[in-house]
This record gives structure tokens, C-alpha cells and sequence, in this order.
């Protein structure tokens, strides 16, 4: 039975104040993003404003203005670069654990090895010769390319989730699919890869939040191009609007909407593929 004790009570208050120490910076990006330029230089941090506006979304979506441009343009490019790399992650990096994952060979097993040992390496350490690879193949200051660069850094992650849900996924059905004719291929694609729901959610959002908000790689590979992403687009008016913070932080919460969007289709996978289930 349930009792209500002073430690009860104790954890309740904890639990509160920390909710209010995680929001606490949000609330700061969505009032100053509602504040007017006067309003934002004559109030407080902490007060919400009195008057909100909009003026700062109108200023950054406003059709026609070099803003808005660029702002849409880091948008989609984001998107394309964001959404190509997860296709790739999981057309690519699903049938490849796959195949570590029931392959009994040697070299199978220290190939999966090698992969587990790219996730602990930082990226940093080879984005030199990355570059210098890219930039002879044509791919620096192309989405495209960016789509092949960021595939690269994240399958080994990719195979690394999919093999352990492989790995916990029952036989039986492959067997018993075999027993009626059907090909590897048509099992993998027909039986097994269904079943993969929540490790193809966990894939989708792990990766997408690192390549929508990555900032480093994009830099390097993309700016002063025609493709930049929403990070190096909003460094880029970081730099130039100095104090105007209210537009800085409208174009922080304007990158957030489509990765928020992303996370609520495919929350359930994604809870699903932490807790390990296999269940639909």
C-alpha cells in the first residue's frame, strides 16, 4: 500500500524545481523572441512581455527580403541534407547489421568490431583528410555531399542499433519463412525489417538530431555555398546582429519546429527501441 511520507513530499519539490531549471531556458528563448526591439532593451530577461509580437518571425519569413531568403534556404537545405542522411542510415545500415548479426564468420565478427570502435572515435579526428577527400570528388559545398559525408560518420551507430534488435529478434520466423521458399532478401524485407520499427525509430531520430543540429561538419563543408545549413545560417546572423537577440532566438525556435515534428511521428519507436521491446 501507497503512503504518502515527508520523503514522498521531499521528492515531489525536487522533482518540480528541476522541471522549472529545465524549462527555465526555453522560457527565456520564447520571451525574447516575442519582444519588440524597444521592449527588449528596456525590460528585464526574466519578464515575459507585456505586449507580445511577432515582429521577429515577420522579419526572418517575410517573402522577398534577404532574410527570409536565407532563412529558407538554410531551412531546406537542412531538410534535404537531415532526411537523406537518415534514408541512407537505414536503407544501408539495416541489411548490413543484418548480416553481422547472423553471419557466424570471423571476419564478420571483427568487421561489427570495427564499427563499435568508429562510434568511440571523435569525428574531429578525421575530418582533415574527409575534407581534402571530398573536395577532390566534388562533393564540398553540396548537399549531396553532405548526405554522403554525414552517412559515413553515422553508420557505424546505425549498425551498432540495428545488430543488437537483431540480435534479439527470434529465428523462427526466418526459418519458418525459409521452409516455404522464400529468399534471404525476401525475408529480410517482408519479416524481418517490420519487426525493426523501434530500432528504425531510434535510428531516425538519434541521427537526425545530430545532423540538424550539427554545426562543425556543415561549417566546414558548406559555408559560403548556396546550401548552408539552419546552424551556420544562424551563426552567420549571430555575427551581424550582434545585440538584436529577439530575431536570434525567433530563428532558434524556427529550427526547432521540423526536429520537434520529427520526434512526436516516431516517439513511440523511439521509447519503444530504448526499452528494447520488439512489439508493435
Amino acid at each position: 500500500m501507497f503512503r504518502y511520507t515527508r520523503l514522498t513530499l521531499v521528492r515531489e519539490i525536487l522533482t518540480v524545481l528541476a522541471a522549472i531549471a529545465l524549462l527555465m531556458p526555453f522560457y527565456f528563448l520564447v520571451s525574447t523572441a516575442l519582444k519588440s526591439d524597444d521592449t527588449l532593451l528596456t525590460t528585464s530577461t526574466l519578464s515575459f512581455p507585456t505586449s507580445p509580437t511577432l515582429d521577429s518571425f515577420r522579419t526572418l519569413l517575410e517573402p522577398g527580403s534577404d532574410a527570409s531568403t536565407a532563412v529558407l534556404r538554410g531551412l531546406l537545405s537542412s531538410l534535404v541534407i537531415t532526411l537523406g542522411t537518415i534514408a541512407a542510415l537505414i536503407g544501408v545500415g539495416a541489411p548490413a547489421a543484418y548480416i553481422f548479426a547472423r553471419s557466424t564468420s570471423r571476419l564478420s565478427t571483427r568487421t561489427f568490431y570495427l564499427f563499435v570502435v568508429a562510434i568511440l572515435l571523435p569525428t574531429q579526428l578525421g575530418v582533415l583528410p574527409l575534407y581534402v577527400g571530398a573536395n577532390r570528388l566534388g562533393l564540398v559545398g553540396s548537399p549531396w555531399g553532405m548526405i554522403i559525408v554525414y552517412t559515413s560518420l553515422l553508420m557505424p551507430l546505425s549498425v551498432f542499433l540495428y545488430s543488437g534488435f537483431f540480435r534479439r529478434l527470434p529465428q523462427e520466423y526466418e526459418e519458418s519463412a525459409a521452409i516455404d521458399g522464400a529468399s534471404r532478401t525476401r525475408i529480410f524485407r517482408s519479416i524481418v525489417f517490420p519487426l525493426m520499427g523501434p530500432a528504425t525509430g531510434t535510428v531516425a531520430i538519434l541521427a537526425g538530431l545530430i545532423v540538424w543540429n550539427d554545426f562543425f561538419t556543415a561549417l566546414i563543408f558548406l559555408n559560403g555555398s548556396d546550401f548552408a545549413t539552419l546552424p551556420v545560417v544562424m551563426y552567420n546572423y549571430v555575427g551581424s546582429l550582434v545585440s538584436q537577440w529577439n530575431l536570434v532566438f525567433a530563428l532558434v525556435l524556427i529550427s526547432m519546429v521540423p526536429i520537434l515534428v520529427l520526434y512526436f511521428v516516431a516517439q513511440k519507436k523511439f521509447i519503444q527501441g530504448y526499452a528494447g521491446g520488439l512489439k508493435g
